[in-house]
């Protein structure tokens, strides 16, 4: 094969999530306070003008959710894992039904982000009330620990098959001592993806697929938002909203 031209050296410039009109402003909300985002990184929000009695409504919002600066040490890769349903027609396979279930052939599964500091953010995210459906594992082969969250999905919707993968690369030795402590064994390379592929069919087994956020604190969330667009929640509403998530969460441990 001749070599790779300077043209097909691709970064991910931006990722775009098609949501439910009830997941939308949650997702918002999820946005501002669990990944941190701030006013000034919703880079644009568009409406749909007002027609006869309809209201304005939001149409799209793009946020910057990171700004990383390449180096020597931690250079920020573009990578695409691909996976197809492997298991024998008539055996149980999670892939084969998000794909299905979808009526497609092609689904985006899940969306890795990289953090600086995965147990922090880890931290951060568990006690706003997101789930998770792994412990945080150690990739050895690629120095890296990672976590994989629940789906996005609504109480009474299907399970969407999307969801987040957070990630660290080069973690530091106390790094990797906490995650030593926390975990009863280490995970390694092909665990990491055969616990994660073995979780996600026990889930799809089960009926009982884990959401990104428990249906409870979803509907706190939702009857806390109301009617309002993204464009009408203020700052105090999502003050609001994140101390709904901790109390909430707090109580549920």
């Amino acid at each position: 094969m001749k070599q790779k031209q300077p043209f097909m050296n691709f970064a991910v410039d931006h990722m775009t999530l098609l949501l439910h009109p009830r997941l939308y402003p949650v997702a918002y909300a999820s946005f501002r306070i669990i990944f941190g985002t701030t006013p000034e990184d919703i880079l644009y929000e568009k409406k749909r003008p007002a027609k006869g009695s309809s209201p304005e409504t939001s149409m799209t919002f793009a946020t910057r959710i990171g700004k990383w600066e390449s180096t020597e040490k931690d250079e920020l890769s573009t990578i695409i894992a691909v996976v197809q349903p492997s298991e024998p027609a008539g055996e149980p396979s999670h892939v084969r039904e998000m794909l299905d279930g979808h009526e497609s052939v092609a689904h985006w599964q899940h969306i890795a982000l990289r953090t600086p500091d995965l147990i922090a953010f880890h931290k951060h995210a568990s006690e706003r009330g997101v789930q998770f459906v792994t412990p945080i594992l150690k990739d050895e082969e690629e120095n890296l620990i990672q976590v994989f969250s629940g789906e996005w999905y609504f109480p009474g919707s299907k399970a969407s098959g999307l969801f987040f993968e957070f990630l660290q690369r080069n973690p530091s030795d106390s790094a990797l001592a906490e995650i030593q402590r926390r975990n009863k064994q280490s995970w390694f390379r092909d665990e990491t993806f055969m616990g994660l592929y073995g979780e996600k069919e026990r889930e799809y087994r089960s009926g009982k697929v884990i959401p990104f956020l428990s249906e409870s604190l979803f509907e706190k969330i939702s009857k806390e938002i109301g009617s309002k667009q993204v464009f009408q929640i203020t700052e105090d509403d999502l003050s609001r909203i994140e101390q709904i998530m901790l109390t909430e969460t707090a109580k549920a441990k």
